[in-house]
């Protein structure tokens, strides 16, 4: 006699499944919660620049103190990522999530009082390390809430919509605080944002762990801080000085330590990252995509900061303002894509948005010398809305290529790729537009050396040299150096969309078997009986006894 379910027993499993996946109050909650650290990392990273002055005239740093001052705390975040993700798959992401915030909020409070640069240096530093132990907590948290691809998507959105929105309000917060305040209000922001956390994060996130967990390898953190670490700074070093010896031995020593630890990885029997992972087209491709993406937007959009105020001579405040219809944009772009990959298939709108962020870059590079505001700004739109797309779709892949158990080190890699990425647009867009301007600027054969040297350098040197000329004279130096800015600015326009384009044919090839997210949810009749039956191995009990629902 046959035992196979009928037509309505496969539709009442269908159903379940469904209602099993669908996230409740309480994971909606517990997103919310998960906003917070976004929201303050973001906003942390641009409040800092706006008080640089307050604090340089305060504890004097000196040039290099001060670089060292901005730059220790995205080092430490970048050099970690991997590591904390990894820790947090072995002890639990909540339980990372919350000692982080813990530390994250006394640091804050040591920067705030930093009696000198040495210690706003070692204050910043620590920042870096709690930092990162945010970032791949909470991708991972959502990955192990959402289990619907859709609904993880879209949380997904929201999560990048709140790092966007820390970097908006990130200026206007730090302008009020310090125009009220002392230089350290705007590192105690930190603290209430944690503290809520601390309270708000027991009682809606679950916790959630590898349920056989190994020895975290020491020898594999070390190796890991000591790839990412150099790469970040020579990468730095190079788009600030060029070509030089520190900055070639740093990427050189970071890669080499790089083919070390993967080495290390594939001898040992519980690996810090499992490298097995980058088998599965959706992590592999994803990591690229968002490498990617982060090398061609942070690259060029380096450069729209620059023309906003060197060439078309507005202030920081108001060349910021020019830039919020963009991040506006942005945000909305992100949280309409589950949506539209919920109707089409994720290839074509990920694709699509590739594209449409390459034709905003086609439109950057017909940027003109003078009064190209407009035009750039429309263009970056453009190009903001497109990469949206890709952005919040292609870390969700990443995500659920990894089993529930590696989350941790996925979300890692997925920050970490982006780290890097910015660190290289920065770097090599940037070379290719330093190069691109000394091979176009003009300089007057009357200018002394010393001054020459200084405006054939760049924009900024340009800028000083005139201010030491007559007028007629400095006219002229500063027509060809915009000029000149201007040919760099369209030539990494050009680059960037092609580079766009290319990933928008790749995007569409690697990933064209997904089908729409709607799809993803209906099951088979067994997948939908083993899907009710299986049990959570990511999940722990967390209370009294009760586990912890997902």
């Amino acid at each position: 006699m046959s035992t196979a379910p009928g037509p309505r027993s496969n539709q009442q499993n269908q159903g379940a499944h469904r209602r099993e996946l669908r996230a409740s109050r309480r994971e909606w909650a517990g997103l919310a919660v998960l906003a917070l650290p976004t929201l303050l990392l973001s906003l942390d990273l641009s409040v800092l620049y706006l008080a640089l002055p307050h604090l340089s005239a305060d504890l004097a740093p000196s040039a290099t103190q001060t670089l060292w001052i901005t730059d220790i705390y995205g080092f430490m975040i970048a050099g970690f990522l991997i590591t904390m993700g990894t820790l947090g798959d072995r002890i639990g992401r909540r339980r990372l999530l919350l000692v982080g915030a813990t530390a994250f909020a006394a640091a804050s409070v040591l920067a705030a009082y930093a009696p000198s640069s040495e210690a706003l240096i070692a204050a910043r530093a620590l920042l870096g390390i709690a930092g990162a132990t945010q970032m791949p907590s909470t991708l991972a948290l959502i990955r192990t809430m959402f289990r619907d691809p859709h609904r993880r998507a879209v949380a997904i959105s929201v999560w990048m919509s709140c790092f966007m929105g820390g970097t908006i309000i990130g200026p206007l917060v730090g302008g009020v605080l310090l125009e009220r305040f002392w230089w350290g209000s705007v590192f105690l922001l930190g603290v209430p944002v944690m503290v809520l956390l601390l309270v708000a994060a027991p009682a809606v996130l679950p916790e959630s762990r590898d349920p056989h967990p190994g020895r975290l390898d020491l020898t594999s953190v070390l190796l890991a801080l000591a790839t990412v670490v150099p790469i970040v700074y020579g990468l730095k070093e190079l788009a600030a000085d060029g070509w030089g010896t520190t900055s070639v031995a740093a990427v050189l020593l970071g890669v080499a330590m790089g083919v070390l630890f993967v080495r290390r990885q594939n001898r040992l029997d519980d690996p810090m990252l499992d490298l097995t992972l980058f088998r599965e087209r959706a992590f592999s491709v994803g990591l690229s995509v968002n490498l990617g993406g982060a090398v061609v937007m942070s690259g060029t959009f380096l450069l729209l900061a620059q023309y906003l105020q060197l060439v078309q001579g507005l202030s920081p405040l108001r060349a910021g303002l020019w830039t919020i219809p963009m991040q506006v944009a942005m945000a909305i772009s992100s949280i309409l894509t589950p949506h539209l990959a919920r109707r089409w298939r994720p290839a074509w709108v990920m694709s699509g948005g590739l594209a449409l962020a390459a034709l905003g870059l086609a439109i950057v590079s017909q940027t003109p010398s003078s009064d190209g505001a407009v035009t750039l700004v429309i263009g970056f739109s453009f190009a903001t809305v497109g990469i949206a797309a890709p952005t919040a779709l292609v870390v969700g892949l990443i995500l659920g290529a990894a089993p529930p158990e590696k989350a941790g080190a996925a979300s890692g890699m997925s920050e970490t790729s982006g780290e890097l990425g910015v660190a290289l647009g920065v770097a090599l867009l940037g070379s290719v537009a330093t190069a691109a301007y000394r091979g176009q600027v003009a300089i007057p054969d009357t200018l002394p050396d010393q001054v020459s040297a200084a405006a054939r350098d760049g924009l900024s040197g340009a800028l000083a040299a005139a201010r030491t000329l007559p007028d007629a004279l400095a006219a002229e130096l500063l027509e060809s150096a915009r000029t000149a800015f201007t040919s760099g600015l369209s030539t990494v326009g050009t680059i960037g969309a092609v580079l766009l384009a290319t990933l928008a044919v790749v995007t569409g090839v690697a990933f064209r078997h997904l089908p729409p997210h709607g799809e993803e949810s209906a099951p088979t009749t067994d997948e939908a009986v083993e899907g009710a039956t299986e049990t959570r191995p990511d999940v722990v009990p967390t209370g009294a006894g009760a586990e912890t629902d997902q």
